[in-house]
């Protein structure tokens, strides 16, 4: 099977697709689980819908994500002149963009700031975090919950581990918005990752002549078994370590709000028994995850998935949010059920791209839920359901705002 004129396109830009990806995406893997799209600025790609085929896809060392080779690929495919907007390789060389062996070096300078039991020592700090900005929302009869709770708690976290000014926080948002919006025009997104670099670049210098006790200050002066980051990695990480250390975790939470003032009976079996709240957040993350097409892959050799042969040099798009609601593996998937056996869900990823942050996402999940439902026994929408609006990216997938009253009607 091949991507020619006749293949739908995929409709990144399409606000109905934003709106309802689990419909459209229903539909689609009903025709196939892999089946080839065109996908943004008239680029072939194949669209993997199925839980064993994305599953096996994630760890195939057949796929690539060297991003050194991408536009080799997409000039091979369309021409040297449609191209994506150029963020510059100082926030691209780091680990979600590479392969073996470069990403086993980049991902063993990090992974012990995020094992569990790492991890488990923040969660005081965590804890005292959630209850400030929960007694800041008290005294409104309504707010919007991504800015005034489900926003500033992971990106006060991931400020005050790597080393961050909390007060800089309103800039790099604005960023990371900016990068990952459709809705933003490419010298947009240009002059925002220029200004990011701009600025991770001064916060690396920052920590080369000043080290405090964080873990940028660690990562500049890190040394295992010899090994250390060039400047360019060093930028490169802090941007990933930024970015994906919050983004995943406000629509983490944001959505499990949303889900749960959509299914009262579901919240009341947590604050009846919240040692299911570890259990509810592996059902949150598989009934509607924070991301919804895994980051870019292409094939560098011919793959067979779902009894279809991909062709070496073609793009895939990896949708999480439709093999997290395969019936092939979850019984009843558009159901939400908080008391659902976890396990074997793919929105952290699979294999050796797993999120490294997932331990912290999972830990600072379960605190922010369990505090807000103890805190709010009478959550409520503050708007119909159907007026919520959700950001316009391929990538996360996310409210741009929640309204609710934290008091109820």
């Amino acid at each position: 099977m091949s991507v020619d004129e006749r293949t739908e396109e995929l409709p990144f830009a399409d606000e109905e697709f934003w709106q309802s990806p689990h419909e459209w995406l229903a539909q689609r893997r009903e025709s196939g689980a892999v089946c080839p799209m065109i996908a943004r600025r008239g680029i072939p790609s194949y669209l993997v819908s199925g839980y064993e085929q994305a599953r096996e896809l994630l760890n195939d060392p057949r796929v690539s994500k060297d991003s050194s080779d991408v536009a080799r690929v997409v000039a091979a495919k369309v021409g040297q002149d449609v191209q994506g907007p150029d963020f510059s390789t100082l926030l691209t060389r780091h680990m979600l963009n590479s392969d073996p062996p470069v990403h086993t070096r980049l991902r063993k300078l990090v992974n012990k700031a995020f094992t569990a039991r790492t991890v488990s020592r923040l969660r005081p700090r965590i804890q005292e975090i959630a209850d400030s900005l929960l007694d800041g929302m008290a005294g409104h009869e309504q707010v919007d919950l991504v800015q005034a709770f489900a926003e500033p708690l992971p990106i006060t976290v991931i400020c005050e581990l790597l080393g961050v000014r909390v007060e800089d926080r309103g800039e790099f948002t604005a960023w990371s918005h900016t990068l990952l919006s459709f809705a933003a025009d490419e010298e947009s997104q240009a002059a925002a990752a220029t200004e990011m670099q701009t600025y991770l670049l001064q916060l690396v210098e920052c920590k080369r002549t000043e080290p405090a006790e964080d873990l940028l200050s660690d990562l500049v002066h890190a040394s295992d078994e010899g090994d250390s980051l060039d400047q360019d990695e060093l930028i490169s990480m802090a941007f990933l370590l930024l970015i994906a250390g919050h983004e995943t975790t406000v629509n983490l939470i944001a959505n499990a709000v949303f889900a749960l003032l959509r299914a009262p009976e579901q919240a009341e079996k947590l604050r009846a028994d919240p040692s299911l709240l570890p259990g509810a957040v592996e059902e949150f993350l598989r009934f509607d995850g924070p991301i919804n097409f895994a980051t870019l892959r292409y094939t560098v050799e011919d793959v067979e998935a779902g009894g279809v042969t991909i062709p070496a040099d073609e793009f895939l798009n990896i949708s999480l949010l439709a093999a997290n609601r395969d019936p092939e593996k979850f019984p009843d998937p558009d159901t939400l059920d908080v008391t659902r056996p976890p396990g074997g869900h793919l929105a952290f990823g699979h294999g050796i791209h797993y999120c490294v942050g997932a331990p912290l996402a999972r830990l600072e999940a379960q605190i922010a839920l369990g505090s807000l439902l103890a805190r709010f026994p009478k959550l409520s929408l503050a708007v119909p359901a159907e007026e919520i609006v959700y950001r316009p990216s391929s990538l996360v997938h996310g409210v741009l705002a929640l309204p609710v009253r934290p008091n109820g009607q």
